[in-house]
Formats: C-alpha cells, structure tokens, sequence
C-alpha cells in the first residue's frame, strides 16, 4: 500500500466543489487534503473510513467501494484490464520523470483549441500527463487528472491542481466543467467499451455547450519506420479479457511478457520471443508475426520505451519489473525497455465511437501530427 504526501495534490475552494469526494482514492487510499468533508457537502460513506497510521503520520483508508456513477455502467467495463494495469499503468508509473522530461512541446492544434476557450473558462485535463497544458491559457482554470501517481506529483510539484483517477471513471461532478481535453489517452484503453465509456465520461463532466477535445495515435503514421519497431498483437482485446480488480488495487499479473528491443538486427531474438508470448497466452491472443498478412490492417502493438540506466536507478520500479519480466534491459542501448499497450486508431473510428451519443455532436474533425483527432460540443 502506498501513501502519498499531501502536497501531491492541490485544491482552491472555488474548484472543490466541483469534484464527487468519494472518488479521490489512489490504490484504496483517501489522500489528506482531497477527501475530506467540505462545509455543505455531504460525503457518502464517511462514516465507514478509519485511520491507520504510519510513520508517524494520519491517513484515511478508504474500506467502502467506489460510488456507481450517474451514467451507469457494467463493472466489466470499470474494471482494468489486466493488459492495461501492466503495460499502461505501471509503465508510465516507471518512466514518469524520463517521460515528463521529453514532454514539453505543445500541439498547436492543442494550444489553439485553450486559447479559442472563453476567458474565465473551467478546463479539465483526463489524463494531463506531466501538466504540460495545465495553466496554459491564463485566462482559464485548469484541472488534470492522470491514473499515474508519479505524474501527477510532478504535476503537484510545479503547482498545477491535480489528481490520482481513472479515464472511464472520472471523479467530477456532472457538469462541472466548461470545457476538457484527452491528449493522447483513449489509444491507451483494451476495449472499444472502455473507449466509449471514457468519451461518455468527458461529455459528462462539462456543461451544455461545452466543448471537448479528443486525440489518438493513428493507424496512418506519417513514418512508417516507427511501426516496424512496434510489437503488432494479432486479435483485439475483448471484455472477456477484463479481470477482477481497478487502479485502485493494482494486483500481480498472472502472466508475463519480454519486452522486444529496438534493434536493427533483432529477427531471430523477436521470433523467439514471439513464440514465447504466444505460449503465455496459450493461444488467447497470440502477438503477430512481422510477415503476416493480418499486420497490414494491425490496430494493437506494444510499443517500447527505453528508459536509460541512468534514469532507471531513480526508483525501484524497474529494478521490480525486470524481475518480474515486465521489462527487459537492452545493453546495447543502454537502457531498461517497458513494452506500452496501444490501440492506433484508423480514419473515422473516434466518430463512430462517438455516432450513438444523444447528447454530444461532432463539429470539426482532423488529421494531424499523425494523430485522429474530433473536437465535440455537448448538446444536452
């Protein structure tokens, strides 16, 4: 069980009540300074919190489960996939300063749609990452979120408001917010419900008229030379594949996979290693071989991220997946290699995702920076 310092996490009164209390835990724990009841808030369930202590500090262990949302929603599709919890979650839990340190740049297209953004305007990050566009238009109020907890200290640490929570289970009240944006996020989910529900989620939190921005890796990559150092999986994940647990308890993996290094001359190391795989999934899903026909239309890939030695001895996270064959070191270039989940989405696949939605309407759709991206306006 982790326990996070305070000062992760910070909060003006003015955005406070803008949250559902109940939602603001991070691995079954509620964090001093986020729950906590608010003068004209009723919080439900206090009365079943208790407070351990450790190290000499208080803290507030959350022993109730997470309150059913107002959208409703199977618990298959809340739960996280054990695919997501190793190769999302504890990924980016791993590389958090190595990433944040290589995002800094931000999208054009991005900062034109804050900075079109009505002054005054209440704008929620799902998923901010390091905080990149928190603050970014200062006319504005920003308010991220992330499932990692190291991004989100880092995002604490440079002043941002930010929170530990889940993109399919977001922890604002129902139209809270007068705008949102997910940079990058929904590619990161197993399933197509998970992605519909984390759109539902965005249309949710914001307020009639309010706009929202959405982008995705694309199938259509601008270099196609990065795809063939892609891990191509030949078969889509399915509900079924979603087992028991959330992000609040990350439980041990029943199955591991070797992460496939960035090499030129790596064919027969990634045969092996493909049949590897394809015994540990006892065929569920098996990865697809370079040559096969079904890759020219691949939507899922493990794609790697090398985090340098130097950075790796920052923390024991990988110094724990190497030995539990969640990483794999690659010596020739140095570095730890984490293999991340990704669905690549094709041309009008955000737009049907979204076609069913009665209360939200596409009005600008476009291609950029090899990404699909939609902006929606809540129409109800």
């Amino acid at each position: 069980m982790v326990f996070c310092s305070p000062r992760f996490y910070r909060f003006t009164e003015a955005t406070w009540e803008a949250f559902s209390p109940p939602i603001f835990v991070s691995r079954g724990v509620c964090h001093p300074g986020i729950f906590k009841p608010m003068r004209g808030i009723k919080v439900k369930g206090l009365s079943s919190l208790r407070t351990p202590v450790s190290d000499g500090e208080s803290h507030v262990q959350l022993s109730i489960p997470l309150v059913e949302e107002e959208t409703g929603s199977s618990s298959s599709v809340q739960s996280t996939p054990e695919i997501e919890k190793n190769y999302v979650h504890r990924v980016y839990d791993a590389i958090a300063p190595h990433f944040s340190s290589t995002r800094f740049a931000k999208w054009p297209k991005v900062a034109t749609f804050l900075n079109s953004l009505p002054s005054g305007s209440l704008v929620l990050d799902a998923g901010c990452g390091n905080g990149k566009y928190l603050g970014f238009n200062p006319d504005c109020t920003f308010v991220g979120c992330d499932i990692s907890e190291p991004l989100i200290k880092i995002c604490a640490d440079r002043g941002h408001e930010a929170l530990v929570a889940d993109a399919v289970n977001l922890p604002y009240r129902t139209g809270f917010g007068d705008a949102a944006i997910s940079i990058a996020v929904l590619h990161h989910l197993s399933t197509e419900n998970r992605r519909k529900r984390a759109i539902n989620e965005l249309v949710r939190a914001v307020k009639k008229g309010g706009l929202i921005l959405i982008t995705v890796w694309a199938v259509e990559q601008e270099d196609q030379s990065l795809v063939t150092k892609w891990t191509p999986l030949n078969q889509k994940y399915v509900d079924e594949w979603i087992g028991p647990g959330s992000p609040r308890i990350r439980s041990p993996s029943p199955f591991t996979l070797e992460s496939i290094p960035e090499t030129e001359n790596n064919s027969k190391e990634h045969e092996k290693d493909t049949e590897s795989l394809n015994h540990m999934f006892k065929g569920t899903m098996p990865l697809a071989s370079k040559d096969d026909s079904s890759v020219q239309n691949q939507q899922e890939y493990f794609v790697p991220w090398h985090l340098p030695y130097h950075r790796a001895e920052v923390s024991g996270a990988s110094a724990c997946a190497l030995a539990n064959g969640l990483a794999k070191k690659d010596d020739n270039k140095g570095a730890v290699v984490y293999n991340r989940y990704y669905h690549v989405f094709s041309e009008g696949e955000l737009e049907r995702l979204v076609s069913g939605m009665n209360n939200a309407v596409v009005v600008d759709r476009f291609f950029d920076k090899s990404n699909w991206c939609i902006i929606l306006q809540k129409t109800l």
